[in-house]
């Protein structure tokens, strides 16, 4: 097992801390304290546009009581960040949030003792004030800043520091605006793709003809703007000074390279799926003796290859300076893509310095990392001059690891009343992580492409325990006596595959609450009144009522051409609980119109960001389902540009109303996904109530809407 899907493990021997803190446990690490009254946290999570940075700030400075504006949050880079693997399966607060704030109420307490020391005032009679620690008659003791070159922190944490309770914070749990906002809304340059360095080259990279195909030349000739060459095996590119002689060089190159190349996708995806050869296992089985069933559902749900959709393209940025290479990238994990640049570039981890630098925003495994490789290569072969690589939209669409296409076969027993017997669900995928850093071979793109290439390794699934790939959410939260859930992980990948927002969970949690609306159906029961009766998680309970009680669904009016779903699932099993109500307009395709959201995220760091995050998963799932699909023939993507592979428009985004059931004193659980299994059901519902059709088919577009039984 890798432990990196798990997060941080325990240290040999050592006490349990919170979150990252277990394996990254020099508080020094996490913080410092500067004369000019700032305190710098330096995390190892990474900002996404979930709003991460403003929510580790507000824990830190409710730990150490300080002003939030003093707190400045340093970008991840290596290796003076902790490593805290991959930001990713909205896990940030839990890993990075609890390990800081650990971390600041033991930091406090150690300044807190130094004061009282040398002051001789007793530490219980001292208070803390934006910094200042002040006795009981008001007189200034010290500061964090007054002590702040005395390396207090240079000590490994403890397990003994005690952060406030629930009712003694005042930070957290409030709405903050983001700190990283104003630049992005004033257009400063915040983002990788606004880097400039000066001297930089400009890269293109001219991509195969196909899947697997193999340079055999590249017929020579007149190149604009000075364009240079780069060719390492298969690996082909151009280099200029001006990005636009870049790009016009990448297509003349692309008109004279010839490639030797074959048939590797398949034709019929979803036969593909059904016969290809793979591994299946038992991800839970539960044995009962149960009675005859009244009714008997079976059902396959298909779900297609997709992919991320990002506005903003993949960029990296290379500096090779003597033996050290500065990489500038919006990797997910800096550590782990430094371990792939290790296997793929064959040299020590001390040799690349990577800093994180904010992208376009993209949940799940991109081609980031996949850039960062190219950008790298391309500086090693031209040192001392900082080297540019910006994807196109076509390689962003067509190059760029997919979700994986899926089957969910569902066969499932109720009585006459409706109650569930059995349960058997059997999902079919290749593996959701291709993302470095976790197996023996790298896993980046350029890496199986060079004059010593790399076979390209099978995506893996996370184990159950680290929330899942394929099999997240495959195990109904309802009480069902005899369930048996299993695997089938394909040994075949015609695509490259790796994490996309959500993993598994969105073709689970449809197939799921797809049934039980069936079985609702079956007993004459209404959807939410049957879903009540079977959840023994009052939490899931409470959220679904909620979600239930917003959308008015008791007194729900129906309207011809209009229809409403609801559906409910706590992410992974183990995270967040989000039920969804959703209405939607079938006219000439399915519009969803509105959509009604009550999750329960156990503590809330920053309510605003927490909504932003609930509502941002539900649009992005309401464009999945209802748009997205990846086109290929039987060499190459095809839907590569916004008219192949079209996406959600402002003008299609449903209204949403969105709460949260307050639980302060609960441990914290991430929002950034746990609205998307939910949502996609809820639309799939949604349309059964307007049309009687149950789809099978994603996405639900009048095409596959014609295939429904």
């Amino acid at each position: 097992m890798n432990l990196a899907f798990l997060g941080p493990q325990p240290a040999d021997g050592r006490p349990k801390l919170p979150g990252s803190l277990q394996v990254n446990r020099r508080l020094d690490q996490w913080l410092r304290m500067l004369p000019e009254g700032v305190v710098v946290l330096t995390p190892g999570k990474v900002e996404l546009g979930q709003g991460i940075l403003t929510a580790l700030a507000q824990i830190a400075a409710e730990e150490l009581d300080v002003a939030l504006p003093r707190i400045r949050v340093q970008a991840a880079a290596t290796p003076t960040s902790p490593d805290e693997a991959v930001t990713s399966g909205s896990l940030s607060v839990q890993e990075s949030g609890m390990a800081i704030r650990h971390a600041c109420a033991e930091a406090r307490g150690i300044f807190l003792s130094v004061i009282a020391q040398r002051s001789g005032v007793s530490r219980d009679d001292i208070t803390v004030r934006d910094g200042d620690f002040l006795a009981p008659d008001g007189r200034l003791l010290g500061s964090y800043w007054s002590l702040a070159g005395a390396a207090l922190l240079a000590v490994e944490a403890s397990p003994d520091a005690t952060p406030k309770r629930a009712d003694q914070r005042r930070i957290t749990g409030t709405s903050t605006a983001r700190l990283d906002l104003p630049e992005k809304v004033f257009g400063q340059p915040r983002f990788i793709q606004d880097l400039r360095l000066p001297g930089m080259l400009h890269a293109r990279i001219v991509r195969p003809s196909a899947r697997g195909a193999t340079l055999l030349s590249v017929r020579e000739g007149p190149l604009p703007g000075g364009a240079v060459i780069h060719r390492d095996g298969g690996f082909l590119a151009v280099l200029a000074a001006q990005e636009h002689h870049a790009e016009a060089a990448a297509l003349r190159i692309a008109a004279r390279a010839e490639w030797d190349a074959r048939d590797t996708l398949p034709e019929q995806v979803e036969d593909w799926l059904a016969a290809a050869p793979g591994e299946t296992t038992t991800v839970l089985e539960r044995a009962a003796e149960t009675p005859d069933p009244a009714n008997r559902i079976s059902a396959r749900f298909y779900r297609p290859f997709v992919t991320h959709g990002s506005i903003g393209t993949c960029c990296a940025v290379a500096l090779w300076e003597g033996e050290v290479a500065r990489i500038w990238t919006h990797s997910q994990g800096i550590y782990n893509l430094r371990a792939d640049l290790v296997k793929a570039m064959r040299l020590p981890a001390e040799a690349f310095h990577i800093q994180h630098v904010e992208g376009a925003g993209c949940y799940g495994h991109n081609g980031a990392d996949d850039v960062a490789l190219e950008a790298a290569l391309l500086a090693r072969a031209n040192p001392g001059t900082p080297v540019r690589v910006l994807w196109t939209r076509a390689e962003e669409l067509g190059w760029g690891p997919v979700s994986p296409a899926m089957l969910v076969d569902v066969a499932a027993e109720a009585d006459a009343g409706g109650r569930l017997l059995r349960w058997s669900q059997h999902v079919t995928s290749n593996g959701h992580s291709g993302r470095p850093g976790r197996g023996q071979l790298p896993t980046l793109l350029a890496a199986s492409m060079l004059a010593e290439p790399f076979a390209v390794p099978n995506a893996i699934n996370p184990p159950l325990a680290g929330g899942g790939g394929a099999q997240r959410n495959a195990v109904p939260g309802y009480a069902i006596p005899a369930l048996q859930v299993r695997m089938t992980h394909l040994a075949e990948m015609p695509l490259r595959t790796s994490a996309l927002r959500g993993l598994g969970a969105l073709a689970n949690v449809w197939a799921i609450e797809s049934v039980m609306d069936e079985f609702a159906a079956a007993s004459g029961a209404d959807p939410l009144a049957y879903r009540l009766g079977q959840l023994e998680d009052a939490r899931a309970r409470d959220v679904l009522a909620r979600a239930a009680e917003m959308a008015n669904w008791s007194g729900r009016v129906r309207r011809e051409g209009f229809g409403m779903g609801l559906a409910v699932a706590r992410y992974k099993g183990t995270g967040a609980w989000c039920a969804a109500v959703a209405e939607i307009e079938a006219a000439e395709r399915v519009l969803c119109r509105r959509l009604w959201l009550a999750a329960d995220v156990g503590e809330v760091i920053n309510p605003d960001g927490t909504l932003n995050q609930i509502e941002g998963g539900a649009i992005q799932a309401t464009s999945l389902c209802l748009l997205e699909a990846v086109q290929h023939d039987a060499r190459r993507v095809t839907s590569d540009g916004w008219e192949s592979y079209p996406i959600l428009r402002f003008s299609e985004v449903p209204r949403i109303e969105a709460s949260l059931v307050a639980r302060p004193e609960a441990p914290p659980l991430g929002a950034g996904e746990c609205s998307m299994g939910p949502v996609i059901g809820a639309i799939a519902n949604a349309i059964s109530d307007a049309l009687d059709i149950r789809l099978r088919h994603w996405p639900f577009t009048p095409e596959n809407i014609a295939k429904a039984p």
